[in-house]
C-alpha cells in the first residue's frame, strides 16, 4: 500500500506539488489523472524517491523512500517516459542485464523473461536488437524491464502512449494479471476508456492539489456527471477556478 500526505515539491519559484494526498491499496489499479503541468510526473519521481520532497509524508508499505531508498525500489517497478534502450542489444540481452542489475539470479532469468514477454505479446522481438524498434515496441520492452522483478508496486506514467491496439489489449491483460497478483499500481494517464475498464480508484490531481478520490462513479455522482471525462474536466475546473 502507498500513503501520501501533504506532499510539497517546489522548484525555485515554481510549486510543482503544492499538497498532495492519496492512499493507494494492494491489489488495486489507481488511475492518476490530471492536466498537463498537474504534477503527475513530479509526484511520481517523488514516490520513488528520485526526487526529494519539501514537505509531507510517504510511505510505501510503511518505508520512507527518503530514509531507504534501496528497499523502496527493490519493491517498485517504475516506468517512465524516458525508456533508456540500448540499442546494440536484443531484447533479451537488454532484459538479461536489468535483471542482473536486480539481483536475479540467471537460472531463473531467462524463464521469467519469457514469462514477462508472453504476458505483454512481445515473443517476437526477444531476439532482435532495439535500434529502430516502434514507439510501441519500446514501451513494451521498457514495460517488461519494469515487471521483471516481480515488484509489488507499480508506478507507470502513461504507459499506453504510442500502442496499438493489439500492444493495447496486452497491456490491459498484463495490468489485470498483476492486480490479481496482489500489486499496486498507479497508472497515470490521459485515456479514459482505461481508467473505466481497468481502474477501481481514481486520484484527481490539478494544481499541484489533490482534488478528488474515488471509483470512477463515485465522482460521477460526485459532480452530478454520468460520463467521467465531463466530472473530471468539471472537478480540475472547480481547482483552477479556486487558484
Amino acid at each position: 500500500m502507498i500513503e501520501v500526505h501533504d506532499v510539497r515539491k517546489q522548484f525555485g519559484a515554481v510549486k510543482a506539488l503544492g499538497g498532495v494526498s492519496f492512499t493507494a491499496r494492494d491489489g488495486q489499479i489507481t488511475a492518476l489523472l490530471g492536466p498537463n503541468g498537474a504534477g503527475k510526473t513530479t509526484l511520481l519521481r517523488t514516490l520513488v524517491g528520485l526526487l526529494k520532497r519539501d514537505h509531507g509524508t510517504i510511505s510505501i508499505d510503511g518505508v520512507d523512500p527518503e530514509k531507504d531508498p534501496m528497499a523502496v525500489r527493490r519493491s517498485i517497478g517504475f516506468l517512465t517516459d524516458q525508456f533508456g534502450l540500448y540499442e546494440r542489444l536484443t531484447t533479451r540481452e537488454y532484459l538479461v542485464y536489468f535483471g542482473e542489475l536486480n539481483g536475479m539470479a540467471r537460472a531463473g532469468l531467462h524463464q521469467r523473461i519469457d514469462e514477462v514477454s508472453e504476458l505483454l505479446g512481445m515473443e517476437d522481438i526477444l531476439a532482435r536488437r532495439t535500434k529502430g524498434f516502434s514507439q510501441g515496441q519500446r514501451i513494451k520492452v521498457a514495460l517488461a524491464r519494469t515487471l521483471l522483478h516481480r515488484p509489488r508496486h507499480l508506478l507507470l506514467d502513461e504507459p499506453s502512449r504510442g500502442l496499438d491496439v493489439m500492444s493495447t489489449r496486452a497491456l490491459r491483460t498484463a495490468l489485470g494479471a498483476l492486480r490479481a497478483d496482489g500489486c499496486c499500481v498507479i497508472m497515470a494517464t490521459h485515456v479514459m476508456q482505461e481508467v473505466t475498464a481497468l481502474c477501481e480508484d481514481v486520484i484527481v490531481i490539478a494544481g499541484g492539489h489533490t482534488v478528488a478520490q474515488g471509483s470512477p462513479d463515485e465522482l460521477c455522482r460526485r459532480t452530478g456527471i454520468a460520463n467521467l471525462e465531463d466530472a473530471f474536466v468539471s472537478l480540475v475546473g472547480t481547482e483552477e477556478g479556486i487558484a
